[in-house]
């Protein structure tokens, strides 16, 4: 395994950069002016903000870093520790708004990172040429891109923390399309340059801006670690679930392994709700613009909320 080991610190930072990149957009997300949901004014207001594009190219130079690694280590060892990412995250997040992690948000990370891993482990490598036929990814596209907008449009009448997974699962959705568009282009690519211009491109832009307008509403609650673990959650479940029923990509054979999937998705799901009821919450997000808290949520939870 000798040479793979340049691979893996690629991997690991990668994780790292993208755990910062988001950390770094959720400081400006949270303050940005507006409603509790915006729409496209606060991408627009965002692309504005010099730490938000910070932020922006520190996720490309990790995403960069991911895929260098997945050039020269097995998926099962990189794609593992890109989702580890999340302890990256949380404790990222704490350091740049000056909060105390406490073991319970530790606790929560390390569940999602252990079902993630888990979950990614038990699917076999693939390695035949992904097609999709143009009518399928027009209504995959369709049908995606219509729920991720209902949800934007209705999320503002949500609380914050239910909020915040909503936006981001939504967002997940969006992205794990993009990554499954992306997976056929990119396959196709490799064979035939000119593939970069094909059609799937459009979409894969059009749902990568709508998860991104997610995800920014999602960091605006403040709940960032439920947020980013939900996204964590929701990206490899969609592009998976999208590889095994559209573009015929193989589930795990193996009763163990499919029990031992199911348990590990289960844990996932439990650590970021125990996220969600993490004590601290960005106090920038209190704010008459962006909090909720005529939905019901009390804004007292103790020392660490105090700006």
């Amino acid at each position: 395994m000798g040479g793979e080991w340049l691979f893996i610190g690629f991997a690991v930072l990668g994780a790292f950069f993208i755990a910062l990149g988001a950390a770094l957009q959720e400081r400006d997300a949270v303050r940005a002016p507006g409603r509790a949901v915006s729409r496209i004014s606060i991408l627009l207001h965002l692309w504005r903000r010099p730490q938000w594009l910070l932020g922006s190219a520190s996720i490309a130079v990790g995403v960069t870093l991911h895929l260098l690694a997945l050039g020269g280590a097995p998926l099962t060892i990189v794609q593992p520790i890109g989702v580890s990412g999340l302890v990256f995250a949380i404790f990222v997040a704490a350091a740049l708004n000056r909060h105390r992690v406490r073991w319970s948000e530790i606790a929560a990370g390390g569940a999602v990172t252990v079902g993630l891993v888990g979950l990614v482990s038990v699917f076999p490598a693939e390695t035949r040429t992904p097609e999709m036929s143009p009518v399928l990814a027009t209504v995959l596209s369709l049908v995606i891109g219509a729920v991720a907008v209902a949800v934007l449009l209705g999320a503002s009448h949500v609380p914050p923390a239910p909020r915040a997974l909503l936006l981001a699962a939504a967002a997940g959705t969006c992205l794990g399309a993009t990554s499954a568009f992306a997976r056929v282009v990119a396959s196709q690519t490799l064979q035939d340059f000119r593939a970069v211009l094909d059609w799937l491109v459009v979409p894969a832009i059009l749902l990568a801006a709508i998860g991104g307008l997610l995800l920014q509403n999602a960091y605006r609650t403040g709940h960032f670690s439920a947020a980013y673990s939900t996204l964590l959650l929701t990206d490899p479940v969609t592009a998976a679930t999208i590889g095994i029923a559209v573009l015929g990509e193989q589930i795990p054979q193996n009763p163990l392994e499919r029990v031992g999937g199911a348990a590990a998705a289960v844990l996932a799901v439990v650590g970021t709700i125990l996220l969600t009821r993490a004590i601290y919450r960005n106090p920038a997000a209190r704010r008459a613009g962006s909090d909720a808290n005529t939905n019901g949520e009390q804004t007292g939870t103790g020392g660490d909320s105090r700006p």
